[in-house]
């Protein structure tokens, strides 16, 4: 195969409406010789914005409901929201797998345009859009049902480098879609949909069940979390995170319109350094729903990912729901305590100006910021590390984690003692 032949120039957005089962082409993305990839809304897409339901703009301030190629926001070679629905590491390594085979292992991920990451990734993705190459025929691109032990060992050949089976290629592919760097596929199991999160075998300790016990304890400290559940499969756990941005409805499912918070920002992954929980507040008190509420739910995930170990809260780990006009928190997800060798820690995000130690000193001098009094924040940090030494034993118990698996993450990734340090 010829890199010419993976170069796709232009593709086609669709979008589910809020409380619509079935999508509409909104418009058509493409690329210039430079790699920028500009939208342009479709006429059909415009002249319904006084029909019931009624179009909505797919993210402002970036994408608003007008005619014309819209321009691209400053340093972005795409809209955010759209590079929102793109797959992640782990998504390209399939998608390269699929089409490449043995190359795959070793292959650069640029070896694929950016728009045939849109197209060849699976239709289910997180949010409410999906990518075509017709403006006229909506295929999706799904997979038939697989058991959790063929993607099991569909995921270790990916990530060995080993091609798929036509029927694993298919099960796997189906959640190239959904982010990040692990290995994942989504299922659906008795009117519920999950993303599944597998093992690697590089692995230093049980991730999965680390993963579980943060959800679980973020959970009983009161935060609003997606729900998690952890089976075992073949002797490996496989962790299932119920999916939060589809509702189920009588003939089908909605999809609910998402952003993350690198998108609220204006920022790219090569300027992710710069993104901040000060300047998430802003945006906060400025564009959402019940600010107040929600800026407190903020600062406790922010303390809550300080004394779980979660350092890998970047600006992609933080999401807000978008309904045409305003913004509300999604639950919180991706909460994974990182492995932690030495003492010092710092956060990915940035926690005020250039501070980002991971302590509750830090949490303290931003709390103004979230509009809370230093008692409140001291009450927040009390009802996190109360809630996470009181349900420790009972949530490890329910994962099965070993005498020895605790006591690696025990004072290590939770309650460290760095983070009362000051």
């Amino acid at each position: 195969m010829k890199i010419s032949d993976n170069i796709d120039k232009e593709a086609y957005v669709w979008i589910w409406l809020p409380k619509e089962i079935k999508p509409v082409v909104a418009g058509k993305l493409e690329a210039d010789d430079l790699g920028n990839i500009y939208f342009n809304y479709g006429k059909s897409y415009l002249d319904r914005m006084s029909a019931n339901p009624p179009s909505i703009s797919i993210y402002e301030p970036e994408l608003p409901l007008k005619n014309g190629i819209l321009p691209l926001p400053q340093g972005l070679n795409m809209p955010g929201c759209i590079r929102d629905s793109a797959p992640d590491a782990w998504g390209r390594r399939v998608i390269i797998n699929k089409k490449l085979g043995l190359k795959a292992k070793d292959e650069d991920t640029a070896v694929l345009s950016e728009l045939t990451y849109l197209l060849e990734s699976g239709s289910d993705r997180i949010g409410a859009l999906d990518f075509q190459r017709s403006s006229s025929e909506y295929v999706a691109r799904s997979s038939t049902d697989v058991q959790l032990d063929e993607l099991l060992e569909s995921a270790s050949r990916v990530e060995q480098g080993v091609p798929l089976t036509p029927e694993l290629d298919q099960a796997l592919f189906h959640g190239s879609s959904i982010g990040g760097a692990r290995p994942k596929a989504l299922i659906e199991d008795q009117g519920i949909k999950y993303i599944a999160k597998f093992s690697l075998s590089s692995d230093l300790y049980s991730v999965v069940k680390a993963e579980f016990i943060a959800m679980r304890l973020a959970a009983a400290a009161g935060i609003n979390v997606a729900a998690v559940k952890l089976v075992q499969v073949n002797s490996k756990d496989i962790l299932l995170i119920e999916r939060f941005d589809r509702v189920q409805a009588e003939n089908g499912w909605e999809r609910k319109a998402m952003v993350s918070a690198l998108t609220l920002f204006g920022l790219d992954e090569m300027m992710a350094r710069y993104a901040s929980y000060e300047t998430f507040a802003e945006i906060i008190r400025l564009r959402f729903n019940d600010p107040k509420e929600t800026l407190e739910e903020l600062f406790s995930r922010l303390v809550f990912n300080i004394l779980c170990g979660n350092t890998d809260d970047h600006a992609r780990n933080h999401a807000a729901f978008w309904n045409g006009k305003t913004l509300c928190l999604t639950p919180a997800y991706d909460l994974c305590p990182q492995y932690r060798a030495g003492y010092e820690a710092t956060q990915a995000m940035l926690i005020s100006r250039d501070n980002r130690l991971s302590n509750l000193h830090s949490c303290l001098k931003a709390s103004s910021q979230f509009l809370l009094s230093e008692s409140k924040a001291k009450a927040i940090f009390n009802r996190m590390r109360d809630a996470i030494e009181n349900n420790w034993t009972n949530i490890c118990d329910e994962a099965k984690l070993s005498i020895v698996e605790r006591n690696l993450l025990w004072k290590r990734q939770f309650l460290n003692p760095f983070a009362f340090e000051e």
